[in-house]
């Protein structure tokens, strides 16, 4: 879950008059915006600081035009940049020695840079024909969209091959069986679970006005004038090698602006003009998972205009919608908004603030956005207004801290971090949720910057806070940090995973030197290696890790589990030796799986057989008087439920988990007050719905009724009806009026 706070910073471009940016692109710790008569290379770390700017001549503008098209080199060395009268500008990036001082420290990785032009080619086009899509590049080459239909492939020394057709055996010199196989995906027929048909690929005089390429998944998207989007397969050699591109499906829309690719979740999102976005999952025939959309929010496609613009954070759990008009807006996978910069004024769109811009004009990205790009950690979200372009805003986000499953214990607080500080969410004393910022010190954070990894201890007293090096523990009963003693150290430890083990800090650290992996075992009470309790080496990287009681899982890649005991002989404090073993319990190594875990959880034992034994019998019951379609709903959350909680190797399977326990707990607070429910449990979930078992207070045992609450936090509760009795909350964020309607006798009670 992401969480944005503060007010945005402002970066300043200076675009010389011009009312838009031509690329907006980070690296590592760079961020590059190209504007049409300069480059700007800006530090995108923790200090905002400008190292490089290269203008164009006014001579250079008369006669080859203004910037137009841009791409940065995957190694950050190279800028290609294409004119307005076609002509390819490539400019090499370098860095130079000298670190800049900043607070009178010198700061790590910070130093100055040029941008030279190293080479000036005209391109290649034919008569009439014009470039009318954005780059994409791989290491060796760069391929953009042209208005026939063609694409055109170039080196990054400016060398032309020849344009050509995708997916037409026609006019393309592929061999025919090249696109047989190609298929044409219509998102309703998917969703009526029926079979893609065969098509015709031949997009006709079709322009290509959008290109997308994911590299790990040897991907190429292209999105014709037409709307039809073209999922192209690449070859191991990349782009420079234009025979390998072949289409292998087409997916068809009616208004498609843009598109964009989660590599990691597999997921394709499609902005469209209706100002909505679709997604597809690519993992599964490109299939329709869902329509993302602010109409539920009051706003129409008059209000915000099409989608701009589309970015997946670097974990693919969230995405950034930039629209034309308006706004810009963050979503989960699962469709929960989580950020939006359009004021929430009214419940339908008559009521937007689309009428009322005079009094809204203090409202972020108010004309428009035009770029946004995430940074390498997702800390930072960097977006450019379409028509205000004179500076890049950037909006700071923290992301929640997933280390509880289902063998953690639920907090008083929630525990939020960004890049330099830890967020936590708590309760006032009036229920009003209050954000406590806790700023890392900065003799840590300054040589290691950003944090990575924060995780509570079980009884949420204490937090192990871990950056690029070392580590560091927060007592939050006692508001006291603790260091290394020794500098060098902490900087022998690069963190790679962070668990509590009762009053023991596990750290994963990465041995540069040998390229392990070992688990190291530090006390609570001294950070320091003559206290360190144990040294396990590991097989290779962790991809997932959980403890639970003396209990520790370790999952390697493609799917080998571990699980080791460990056992302390002596008390854990300063005054004695305490003695750690550790052992192998359990080893598994599940052969060619599908996809590799992305989270793995402990599952605490039932202690209570008979709490278990009548909370099945009641829920029985419940099912066996229900409709056969509500059974085999709830039988089929049931399964999902399980296999998300136990392996969750779904996509989204981890965060919508935290959405799921996030809800009950807020449903939960709110009826606590109100003395209206007796007892709630939390049965099952599905897709975007939290099913609750609601028992309510001074109500015969028998009565009570099925609660779904949607994830997406809307003011809506839908309720399902047992024995004539239903509770409706009039609105879910406020559950102050209740109504219990019987199907005879018809009253009203309101609290």
């Amino acid at each position: 879950m992401y969480l944005a706070y503060g007010w945005p910073q402002s970066i300043p471009l200076d675009p010389d008059n011009s009312d838009r940016v031509v690329l907006l692109r980070l690296l590592g710790r760079f961020l590059l915006a190209v504007c049409p008569a300069s480059l700007h290379l800006w530090s995108a770390a923790q200090h905002r600081v400008r190292l490089a700017r290269s203008d164009r001549s006014p001579e250079s503008l008369s006669a080859h035009g203004y910037n137009a098209h841009a791409v940065w080199s995957p190694d950050a060395k190279t800028v290609a940049v294409l004119t307005s009268s076609f002509y390819l500008y490539v400019y090499k990036v370098q860095h130079l020695g000298k670190q800049l001082i900043v607070g009178g420290k010198q700061v790590p990785g910070l130093c100055l840079a040029s941008i030279s032009l190293i080479i000036t080619e005209k391109v290649p086009l034919a008569n009439g024909v014009a470039i009318t899509s954005n780059f994409v590049c791989d290491n060796k080459s760069m391929l953009l969209g042209l208005s026939n239909g063609h694409v055109q492939v170039m080196s990054w020394n400016a060398e032309f091959s020849d344009s050509f057709k995708l997916g037409c055996s026609v006019c393309s010199s592929e061999k025919p069986t090249a696109v047989i196989d190609a298929l044409v995906f219509d998102p309703a027929s998917l969703r009526d679970n029926t079979n893609a048909r065969p098509a015709p690929c031949c997009t006709g005089n079709s322009s290509i006005v959008h290109v997308e390429l994911s590299v790990k998944l040897r991907l190429l998207v292209a999105l014709y004038s037409g709307c039809r989007i073209a999922l192209c397969t690449i070859g191991k050699k990349g782009l420079r090698q234009p025979g390998s591109i072949r289409v292998e499906r087409w997916l068809d829309t009616d208004d498609a602006m843009c598109t964009s690719v989660a590599s990691e979740q597999q997921i394709l999102a499609v902005g469209c003009s209706r100002g909505v976005v679709e997604l597809y999952d690519l993992a599964e025939n490109t299939r329709h998972i869902r329509t993302i959309s602010l109409y539920d929010w009051g706003y129409s496609v008059e209000d915000t205009g099409p989608v701009a613009c589309i970015s997946w954070t670097p974990d693919n759990c969230a995405f950034a919608v930039g629209w034309k008009f308006r706004g810009l807006t963050v979503w989960s996978v699962s469709g929960c908004r989580l950020m939006c910069t359009i004021r929430q004024t009214g419940s339908n769109s008559a009521s937007s603030p689309m009428v009322k811009r005079c009094t809204l004009k203090f409202e972020p990205l108010m004309g428009g956005t035009s770029h946004i790009q995430w940074d390498d950690n997702g800390y930072k979200l960097f977006a450019v207004e379409e028509n205000l372009s004179e500076r890049v805003l950037a909006f700071s986000f923290a992301k929640c801290c997933l280390n509880r499953g289902l063998s953690g214990t639920t907090y008083s607080h929630q525990v939020l971090y960004g890049d330099d500080r830890i967020l936590l969410v708590q309760p006032d004393d009036a229920d009003e949720l209050k954000i406590l910022h806790l700023n890392v010190p900065i003799s840590y954070i300054s040589q290691n910057w950003p944090l990575l990894h924060v995780v509570a201890s079980n009884d949420g007293m204490y937090l192990a806070v871990a950056g690029s090096h070392g580590l560091v523990l927060y007592d939050l009963r006692n508001k006291r940090w603790r260091f290394f003693g020794d500098v060098t150290q902490e900087q022998k430890i690069q963190c790679k995973g962070l668990l509590w083990l009762r009053k023991i800090v596990i750290v994963c650290n990465y041995v540069e030197t040998s390229n392990t992996y070992e688990l190291l075992f530090f006390p609570r009470y001294h950070l320091d290696y003559s206290s360190l309790l144990y040294r396990k080496p590991l097989l290779g990287r962790p991809i997932v890790m959980d403890v639970f009681q003396d209990y520790i899982l370790v999952t390697y890649s493609p799917f080998d589990v571990h699980i080791f005991h460990v056992m302390i002989s002596g008390e854990l404090s300063p005054s004695s030796n305490p003695v750690l073993q550790l052992s192998t319990v359990r080893e598994l190594s599940i052969m060619s799986p599908k996809s590799p875990p992305v989270s793995m959880r402990f599952i605490p034992e039932q202690n209570d057989k008979e709490v278990l034994k009548r909370d099945t019998n009641e829920s029985y019951d419940l099912l066996s008087q229900q409709p056969s379609s509500l059974k085999r709903r709830v039988v089929l959350s049931k399964r999902f439920h399980g296999l998300t909680m136990v392996i969750r190797v779904c996509r989204c399977g981890t965060h919508h988990m935290e959405q799921v326990l996030l809800s009950k707990r807020i449903f939960c607070s709110w009826i606590r007050s109100l003395s209206l429910i007796a007892r709630c449990i939390l049965l099952v979930f599905f897709q975007t719905l939290v099913w609750l078992l609601v028992f309510p207070r001074g109500c015969p045992s028998q009565l009570r009724s099925f609660h779904a609450l949607s994830l997406h936090l809307k003011p809506k509760q839908y309720c399902i009806v047992y024995y004539d009795i239903s509770f409706r909350g009039t609105r879910l964020m406020k559950l102050c009026a209740w109504q219990i309607c019987q199907q005879k006798n018809l009253t009203s009670l309101t609290v």
